[in-house]
């Protein structure tokens, strides 16, 4: 397809779907095993729903909320919603009610799509007192909300079969949908990426994959749908080529169904490969032997060749035949016709790139952020350097400003954020996006990222964090007088915390403990009471913010100890300098 001519998103759905035609597409696995939506069957869905949603009065710019779990009708959701005019505004299945609510209220939402009763449950509340006019159930929810039209997924198919949508008027600067991210004050932000935005992505990663030979591909979805990078990288690009899309039962599952399905190309965060890469080497290390010999033989040799190391002559006649007992077999397990895998969302740790490199699975780290629809690098197959993150896609102009922060010019800039012209114009200078990010370009045009300006955490699974929304939280309780997350590049949250001393005394009081501060934060009772404030905490939270563990300290964070600013503001790098040992242990035990 013409990226730089398609008009917009449904239009690009609506051409390549009738391309498809009664040929596999969106593929979910049922008590029948792997059943498929054909092309023609989703343009269907998609007009129809599409016309329903026009005769509930969604008009041009009306934001509809989608929650739902990587299924066929997400897409059909979000391009029906797109071909009434509307934007389409995703949110995680995560989400608590207060996520919603805010999400709803702040995008000022018409109405909403959601899969079934279990999502729902959080999303009623919230929707009744956003004041939504109608809700859309794919499958028939058991609690009916007070004020609000629901409305059956089914029944508004059949009623506006047969029809056609009208997109004409539907532009690349159109905004196509509205994601939201936590800032860096902890307050979530919409972010607006235009129909352009995206379409400028997907012509990026059609230049990056070329040189495999893009043909027939299939992708195997597992990041939620609601992630900019899954709705940009694992959706709209492989409907810009036809491809055939699965979609993962379940990280349980996943090694199972890569099996099954055969994808060719993957996208994921570093999490899964971490896990992928744990799971291997386990399994090896439990037949030992022999085998656990040429496989470790075979990631040694592989990794040589990597750093451009010259193999022995030994080496370099055993390589072949490590390739036939070891690494074949491991390209089995990844289903054996996996071209490559995308890692993107947090930084990919060098070892794990490495030794999948050695195993001869292609693994290319991305870099990019929901201001950029979301992808702005990735390292291409032909010069794969994993301790960078790959030049700028095609038609993007980066630059590193004189405070070595990234800058990012293109098509693929959103439009701003969402009712916040300030936080738009600090983000957004003369057309160019500042990432926040630190970085360098080296002799070859690759991207480095050296450090980040903004105190956002992001995990290992490739989520945005904001740690001042959660000490925030801990903050205000009372047993807990200063606390400071940390989890950047982990899979959850940890957290320092100074208990309130007024608090501290009379626990100790009460229960006959001396009232030395330096002598309670050892104490294991004392710890259970911190412990039960953290807990209230995590109940207002998502997931992904929930604190798992946590280390109690006796010495505040002041100005004197320079542990503050002036301005009062915790000093994260001098805390980490001290405790970031401690804090480490706590990912370990």
């Amino acid at each position: 397809m013409d990226y730089d001519t398609c008009p917009s998103l449904p239009a690009m759905f609506f051409a390549n779907t009738a391309e498809i035609g009664d040929g596999p597409f969106l593929w979910e696995k049922g008590e029948n095993g792997w059943q498929t939506t054909t092309g023609s069957d989703a343009r269907a869905q998609a007009a129809a729903l599409g016309a329903a949603l026009s005769a509930l009065g969604v008009a041009k710019g009306d934001r509809i909320g989608l929650v739902s779990e990587n299924r066929p009708e997400w897409l059909v959701a979000d391009i029906a919603i797109m071909a009434a005019g509307g934007i389409a505004v995703p949110a995680y299945v995560t989400n608590q009610v207060s996520d919603h609510l805010h999400i709803l209220k702040d995008s000022g939402a018409k109405g909403a799509i959601v899969s079934g009763p279990a999502l729902a449950k959080n999303l009623i509340p919230a929707a009744q007192q956003a004041g939504l006019e109608f809700i859309i159930a794919m499958e028939p929810l058991t609690d009916t909300p007070d004020g609000i039209a629901v409305h059956s997924w089914a029944d508004l198919l059949t009623a506006n079969a047969d029809t056609k949508p009208d997109i004409s008027d539907i532009a690349r600067t159109d905004t196509a949908c509205l994601i939201y991210t936590s800032g860096t004050g902890g307050t979530p932000k919409g972010v607006m990426l235009s129909h352009g935005a995206i379409l400028s992505n997907c012509k990026g990663a059609y230049h990056l994959l070329t040189s495999f030979g893009l043909d027939h591909e299939v992708f195997l979805s597992f990041l939620p749908l609601s992630h900019s990078y899954e709705h940009t990288a694992g959706l709209m690009f492989p409907l810009s080529i036809n491809a055939e899309i699965y979609y993962a039962e379940s990280i349980d599952k996943l090694a199972a169904n890569m099996e099954e399905v055969k994808p060719t190309i993957m996208t994921a965060v570093p999490r899964l490969y971490e896990t992928m890469h744990g799971r291997i080497v386990r399994g090896v290390q439990q037949k030992g032997g022999l085998s656990e010999k040429l496989f470790m033989k075979a990631v040694a040799t592989g990794r040589k060749k990597y750093e451009g190391n010259r193999l022995s002559l030994g080496e370099a006649l055993l390589d072949p035949l490590l390739t036939k007992l070891v690494r074949a077999k491991v390209a089995q397990r990844f289903g054996g016709r996996l071209k490559a895998m995308v890692s993107g969302g947090a930084p990919l740790n060098y070892e794990v790139g490495v030794f999948f490199k050695s195993l001869d699975v292609e693994l290319l780290q991305g870099y990019g952020q929901t201001e950029s629809a979301p992808i702005i690098s990735c390292n291409p197959p032909s010069n794969n350097k994993m301790r960078t993150v790959g030049p700028p896609f095609i038609d993007i102009d980066l630059k590193i400003a004189d405070d070595g922060e990234i800058l990012v010019k293109g098509e693929l800039v959103m439009q701003g954020y969402w009712n916040m012209p300030d936080a738009t114009a600090e983000a957004i200078s003369d057309g160019w996006l500042h990432t926040g990010d630190i970085g360098e370009i080296d002799e070859q045009g690759h991207l480095k990222i050296t450090d980040r300006k903004k105190d956002i955490i992001v995990n290992s699974g490739g989520d945005n964090i904001a740690p001042q929304r959660i000490e925030g939280f801990l903050d205000l309780q009372p047993e807990i007088a200063q606390s400071m997350v940390y989890g950047d590049k982990k899979p959850n949250i940890t957290a320092l915390i100074v208990p309130q001393q007024e608090f501290a005394s009379d626990w100790a009081k009460a229960n006959g403990k001396p009232a030395d501060l330096s002598s309670l934060v050892e104490d294991a009772d004392f710890r259970k009471a911190i412990s039960a404030a953290i807990d209230r905490v995590n109940e207002d939270m998502s997931v992904i913010e929930r604190v798992r563990k946590f280390i109690l300290i006796a010495d505040a964070f002041t100005i004197d100890n320079e542990m503050m600013t002036p301005s009062m503001k915790i000093r994260r790098h001098v805390i980490r300098a001290k405790y970031g040992d401690a804090l480490e242990g706590l990912y370990t035990r």
